[in-house]
């Protein structure tokens, strides 16, 4: 269960690592200057948005074969394994529309649409599918989001200019592809090509 908590906090907070959400919430800490509003909003909108993400991965692995959904898997972490290479930026029309709101509802708009077709969204369904407890995997991928996140709201410039991006992101990879090699590993075993 508590691998559920730990693998998912650990790979969100990798992959999110110069993701444009942490763009959007150094943009929004520098626009408001106010911390914990912005931290709140974050918080709400993860959780509503991985909650449905969470729910998506374990409808869909209810659906499928469990051999299927590793083969499924695999492909999936490699692919976000790949795109985790890939540094994100901001969009001009993101940022502009920041203003209107204030801090918190600004924030839960902004980080919820921001969210949605994300690395960190599709992982949180691949690693809900993969894995039993959901709400543990939704709890992790949340925590993985706040540990990235946070700190840049805290500190901002600070941080985000200190940080060695590309080796976090390459990290972040690494752990994508491994989860793709174990994910592959386990179709072998449920197809039976490494049963003797």
């Amino acid at each position: 269960m508590l691998e559920s908590l730990f693998v998912p906090t650990l790979i969100v907070a990798l992959a999110e690592i110069g993701d444009k959400t942490q763009l959007l919430a150094l943009l929004l800490a520098a626009r408001f200057r106010r911390p914990w509003p912005i931290i709140w909003g974050m918080v709400v909108a993860t959780l509503a948005n991985h909650l449905a993400a969470g729910a998506l991965g374990n409808w869909v692995a209810g659906l499928l074969s469990p051999a299927l959904l590793s083969w499924i898997l695999a492909a999936s972490f490699i692919a976000v394994a790949l795109w985790t290479l890939i540094p994100d930026k901001l969009e001009d029309d993101e940022s502009s529309s920041l203003k209107r709101h204030g801090p918190f509802l600004t924030t839960v708009i902004a980080f919820f649409l921001a969210e949605m077709g994300d690395k960190t969204q599709v992982a949180t369904v691949m690693l809900a599918a993969q894995y039993p407890h959901f709400i543990m995997v939704v709890l992790g991928t949340t925590l993985g989001m706040l540990i990235a996140n946070v700190p840049v709201v805290l500190a901002g410039n600070f941080a985000a200019e200190r940080l060695p991006l590309t080796l976090i992101r390459r990290l972040a990879a690494i752990a994508f592809a491994a989860l793709a090699l174990y994910a592959a590993y386990q179709a072998m075993l449920l197809s039976g090509f490494l049963n003797g």
